[in-house]
């Protein structure tokens, strides 16, 4: 299975996958992301997991890399929930991608409109 992440480019832009269900992200390419280090993030994670609001097994799994190794990486539940917990810059800049997805999202729309038939029957007014 491809895996997608989240990235940043040269200006600090981040660049959201299109694919959020194939969204995996590594221990360091979080770190990287976020611009914390190990102990800061093993430490949020233990925080919102202690919290209640992560179940530890849950927000992980074991991918294989090639034959001999494998890779933990974390789902985008756990990189959303993290961005909103930790206080670092690179954390602010992935809310913000996160919150722009959310409010542009295009959705189809329904609109009713009521009538004021001044009292008279639909079957009256059809008919």
């Amino acid at each position: 299975m491809k895996r997608s992440i989240i990235t940043t480019d040269g200006n600090g832009n981040i660049t959201l996958p299109t694919d959020i269900s194939a969204t995996a992200m590594s221990e360091w390419e979080l770190c990287d992301l976020f611009g914390v280090t190990a102990p800061t993030f093993r430490a949020g994670l233990k925080a919102l997991c202690k919290s209640g609001v992560l179940r530890e097994y849950g927000i992980r799994r074991s991918i294989r890399v090639s034959d001999n190794c494998c890779m933990e990486v974390y789902n985008l539940e756990a990189i959303v929930t993290l961005a909103f917990h930790i206080g670092t810059f690179g954390a602010e800049r992935v809310r913000n991608a996160v919150l722009e997805r959310l409010y542009l999202r295009k959705e189809k729309t329904s609109i009713f409109f009521s009538l004021n038939t001044n009292g008279i029957s639909k079957s009256e007014y059809f008919s």
